[in-house]
């Protein structure tokens, strides 16, 4: 049994039994005989794979007939330059977005392309430390939509509420935290999710839609950036990512059969990061947690340690000691865990006790 434990923000972990299957079927699908590497994406077989991967969500996510479901690619930048696109080009009005990291800071420069773009908070004058409260927001009940990020992988912040005006189309970058609690699906015109997270390998794009919205688009798009096209092709005007798309259907089963669904996913992903956050604030002259503890991430902890070449000994022995993925993102430096579903409880529970050790040997 492999006792590597990975801590990265991406790729991240994939559950065991996902892991089984999916080595299973490289070699060979019992249904077919053919290695899942070299299924035609024009098959009955692969037809089925995305419509259960849809039912699964929508049974997960309790998404209702009016919104589609569609499995892309390009990642979240390409839904960056997608969104305004489809929505801001041509509408006559200005889009807003909320700038709380080094993602959602990528987000209004595409946007900008297509038409006015406002941004209606920005926390990098703070080092993105925290997340703006309802009051900091001046929302204009006009706008072709407000965007946001649920969830800022690298600083390691994430929305407790949700933002906006009702009367507002929302959209949400929700590629580090879909999946792992439930959400109010009614409160958004349109959620997308890359990979590499909670859902899989990195190769597939999730974009939750809500067919009203998806009506308002602009026309003489290019086809492949216009997501009628993808609505109306049931996500295959294209070669899609077939093994991706596989495992993101596989991890759906896991959260539906082994985790019993988003409920009991959020209540694991609680315990897991309140006791890595316990064993950070253990040791406040030793361990320095980034954001403030009203915005702290479940998915993500960033933290620093007090200075670069106690970082370094960290990452050095934490790998001699099978805790992989800890270093943080190179925009910020210092060190980051990312506890994603499938990273158990067990591996938390190590990592936490080593940080204790760590700090006896090396502080």
């Amino acid at each position: 049994m492999n006792k590597t434990m990975n801590f990265s923000g991406g790729p991240g972990a994939l559950p065991a039994s996902v892991l089984r299957e999916t080595s299973i079927a490289i070699d060979a699908l019992p249904e077919t005989g053919l290695s899942v590497l070299g299924m035609s994406h024009r098959s009955d077989w692969f037809r089925g794979v995305l419509d259960e991967a849809e039912r699964n969500l929508r049974v997960l996510l309790d998404i209702p007939g009016t919104y589609h479901v569609l499995f892309m690619q390009g990642g979240s930048s390409l839904q960056f330059s997608m969104l305004p696109m489809n929505f801001l080009r041509s509408s006559g009005k200005h889009a807003e977005y909320i700038v709380s990291g080094y993602w959602s800071a990528k987000a209004p420069v595409e946007a900008r392309h297509e038409g006015a773009t406002r941004v209606v908070w920005d926390g990098s004058a703070q080092g993105y430390r925290r997340l703006p409260a309802p009051a900091e927001l001046n929302l204009a009940p006009d706008a072709a939509y407000l965007h946001y990020v649920s969830n800022e992988t690298v600083e390691g912040l994430e929305f407790a509420n949700i933002p906006g005006l009702h009367e507002v189309p929302l959209v949400c970058d929700m590629s580090s935290n879909l999946l792992a609690a439930p959400l109010d699906i009614d409160r958004y015109a349109m959620i997308y999710a890359h990979a590499q997270k909670n859902l899989g390998p990195a190769g597939v794009t999730l974009v939750i839609l809500r067919d009203e919205f998806a009506q308002r688009a602009t026309h003489a798009l290019p086809t492949l950036l216009d997501y009628r096209t993808h609505i109306q092709s049931r996500s295959l005007y294209n070669t899609p990512p077939v093994f991706a798309i596989y495992v993101l259907m596989l991890v759906t089963r896991w959260l539906r059969d082994e985790i019993g669904g988003v409920e009991n996913m959020a209540a694991i992903n609680r315990a897991k990061s309140e006791r890595l956050y316990r064993a950070l604030d253990a040791e406040p002259d030793f361990y320095c947690v980034h954001g403030e503890r009203a915005c702290r991430s479940t998915m993500n902890v960033a933290f620093r340690l007090p200075d670069t070449a106690t970082q370094a000994q960290f990452l050095d022995d934490a790998r001699r000691a099978g805790l992989h993925g800890l270093e943080g993102h190179r925009s910020i430096g210092g060190l980051r865990a990312s506890l994603y579903n499938a990273v158990t409880p067990e591996a938390v529970g190590l990592l936490s006790e080593w940080l204790g050790e760590f700090r006896r040997l090396r502080g």
